[in-house]
């Protein structure tokens, strides 16, 4: 006879510690088989077989197998699209129940709704949890239990929330009821890629960096941020114990968790704007210029503006980039050339480790004017005096533009006050103003 077993699907929850689904998956009456689905519906549509973030999932996996280990189980990994993973596994074992956390992306719940019909044709049981954010869904509304599309109230409430209902901890790391079974993760080559040799920053951030942020947060130069931002899109920290740690110690930074929250609660009640659509649709009458040339410059970090460049290069070079950097990027890209903010949006998802669709959308529709913001399109970024306020003594510039000076370096592809009176026409006409 197969064994029962419970499954414990892993995600975008990469953590042995303060799991949700985990937790709720080990205190149930089956022992729990952990799997982790390498799918090809999501690794197919990468544009390199050299992509760091398949590199740092199978690490976070390697560190969850050694955990695994020390309790004579092992995590089963599984290439295969998740109907014909689950069907495989249904071969071997006699499924009971299937638990995972919430994904709150497009695709995902295509994938999640199907793994989950299949198992109610089969009689198997099928839970999910919140574990990625604080608050999701309808748990922060306005007083008229509308969505929320504006960050300040939005927060007002979501701290509000938080000071009524004390965050829960679910200690899945003291529960050992696993299926006893030994088994090899696969090699990066068997998957089809290859090593990137780029560094992954540490899951951990000192309370010297949270108590200094509000100050020196903006300074790229000084690395005063906390980089955990590839750790939350891949779970393999806890956004609970992040909070924790933020609380009455610096409320800059529990803000920018919050924001991280405001983005997906955007994307969960406006599914349109993972779509290719604007947050605001009036915008998407815009009439872009979308230079070919001039994309590949901004790409290559070759536009003449060494803030801009530095910044490119950094993300070329690293799969990062400091979040100031990005802001003054995305609004050189839509605001002075005139490419539609997709374009970038698009080249982010491509290349940034820590690459969240909630985020990047919401970030680059901030960028554009489009989005869920109080300042809409009239906001054009001056990368010469953003360079001034942040990088005055020009070390990040240096670092990846050392020759910014050189005749060699090219000339600034456009003119600061052509580029913003050239697009505040274009708004203005799309917009009908």
């Amino acid at each position: 006879m197969k064994q029962k077993i419970s499954i414990f699907w892993f995600r975008r929850d990469l953590r042995i510690e303060d799991n949700h689904g985990l937790y709720e998956a080990l205190k149930g009456e089956f022992p729990v088989l952990p799997i982790f689905i390498f799918d090809p519906n999501i690794l197919l549509k990468l544009n390199s077989t050299q992509d760091a973030r398949v590199e740092f999932i199978l690490s976070a996996l390697h560190a969850i197998q050694k955990r695994l280990l020390e309790q004579g189980s092992s995590l089963k990994v599984i290439h295969a699209s998740p109907r014909e993973a689950y069907e495989q596994l249904a071969g071997q074992y006699d499924i009971q129940a299937i638990y995972c956390n919430h994904d709150y992306e497009k695709y995902a719940g295509i994938r999640d709704g199907s793994i989950q019909s299949w198992a109610n044709q089969r009689g198997i049981g099928f839970s999910t949890y919140k574990d990625q954010v604080i608050f999701e869904k309808n748990e922060v509304l306005s007083g008229q239990n509308t969505p929320y599309t504006v960050f300040t109230p939005y927060s007002r409430k979501w701290k509000e929330r938080l000071a009524q209902h004390a965050i829960q901890v679910y200690p899945s790391e003291t529960l050992q009821n696993y299926v006893k079974f030994t088994e090899e993760l696969p090699s990066l080559g068997s998957l089809g890629f290859a090593n990137t040799g780029l560094l992954f920053p540490g899951n951990s951030v000192s309370m010297e960096i949270i108590q200094g942020y509000q100050a020196n947060r903006d300074f790229p130069a000084k690395g005063a941020t906390s980089r955990l931002s590839v750790h939350l899109r891949f779970g393999t920290v806890s956004i609970r114990s992040l909070v924790k740690q933020a609380i009455g110690v610096s409320e800059t930074w529990l803000n920018e968790l919050i924001w991280r929250d405001f983005y997906f609660n955007i994307l969960f009640h406006f599914p349109h704007v993972s779509d290719g659509h604007a947050f605001r649709k009036e915008y998407d009458r815009m009439e872009w210029r979308n230079n070919e040339v001039e994309f590949k410059a901004w790409c290559e970090g070759q536009t003449g503006y060494p803030i801009v460049d530095a910044g490119m290069r950094e993300l070329n070079s690293t799969g990062f980039m400091h979040n100031r950097v990005r802001m003054i990027v995305a609004s050189f890209l839509v605001k002075h050339l005139l490419i539609d903010w997709r374009w970038g949006e698009s080249y982010f998802a491509e290349k940034l480790l820590d690459f969240d669709l909630a985020a990047n959308n919401g970030g680059w529709q901030w960028a554009a004017g489009c989005g869920c913001d109080a300042a809409p399109y009239f906001r054009v970024f001056n990368p010469t005096l953003q360079t001034q306020k942040f990088d005055k003594e020009l070390a990040y510039i240096r670092k990846w533009v050392p020759e910014f000076q050189e005749l060699s370096y090219p000339q600034p592809i456009v003119n600061h006050e052509f580029a913003r009176e050239r697009v505040l026409v274009a708004y203005k006409k799309a917009l009908g103003r």
